[in-house]
């Protein structure tokens, strides 16, 4: 088995994911950001987008993808932690509820609703 680090993603209201992943791939200010086992330490701001966990299992690699909605990350000693505002993941969202989201806020150009949408949009595509 490769090597992992542990990982914790939690948003304002609960935890959202918890365990062992090889990479774990965010958008931050500087950019995106992938992380691996044994990664310098880093303290970073989350931007929306999504987060893409790749973990690994006797069974085989498997793929969680979360929409994130601003927070920060940091890591040291092995252990990643994802604190966001708001994160969603993929297979808690509805798409068809997503896209008219998506349309309601480009009609009333709401600039923020139409990014929330697009990032929940596309963690569902990922998935």
């Amino acid at each position: 088995m490769a090597a992992e680090l542990h990982v914790e993603l939690v948003a304002a209201d609960r935890k959202v994911w918890s365990g062992e992943a090889t990479l774990v791939v965010a958008r931050t200010t500087s950019g995106d950001i992938g992380v691996m086992p044994g990664h310098q330490p880093l303290l970073g701001v989350l931007e929306s987008g999504p987060v893409t966990i790749r973990t690994s299992s006797p069974e085989g690699v498997g793929t969680v993808v979360v929409a994130v909605h601003g927070g920060f990350i940091s890591f040291a000693d092995n252990k990643l932690s994802l604190l966001a505002e708001i994160a969603e993941l993929a297979d808690e969202i509805d798409a068809q509820r997503a896209e008219r989201a998506l349309e309601r806020a480009k009609s009333d150009s709401d600039a923020a609703a139409e990014r929330r949408a697009d990032v929940r949009l596309r963690a569902v595509a990922v998935r």
